[in-house]
């Protein structure tokens, strides 16, 4: 068994435009999908939701600009460690993230043992 991260990506604004049931039943599906998950074996370590603040410090010159994002349409909104068998696994796995339902991402990384 591998471990593999899943940063969830979207853009924060296709939110702010659902009704509460709609928001209700996005909460649903995520639960869903983490119990689903947790009761199969596969979750490591459940990340927390980030806050859409923060602040990047870039190059030599550690230059501090507004973040956590420069430039892009969706962020990181949250994280997730899941154990799988090999990355084949992880992908089928990521595919019910409800996420994915709103144009989101799931984007995939394999920890690199030392």
């Amino acid at each position: 068994m591998a471990n593999f991260m899943y940063l969830f990506r979207s853009n924060p604004t296709a939110y702010r435009s659902m009704s509460p049931e709609q928001m209700q039943q996005t909460m649903k599906k995520w639960m869903d999908w983490k119990d689903t998950l947790e009761k199969n074996g596969h979750i490591k370590q459940l990340g927390e939701r980030l806050d859409g603040t923060g602040k990047v410090v870039r190059g030599k010159a550690k230059t501090v600009i507004d973040g956590p994002y420069v430039e892009v349409k969706d962020f990181i909104q949250g994280y997730m460690i899941v154990e799988a068998t090999d990355m084949d696994q992880a992908l089928e796995l990521a595919k019910g993230c409800p996420i994915l339902e709103g144009d989101g991402t799931v984007e995939i990384r394999p920890f690199v043992s030392m």
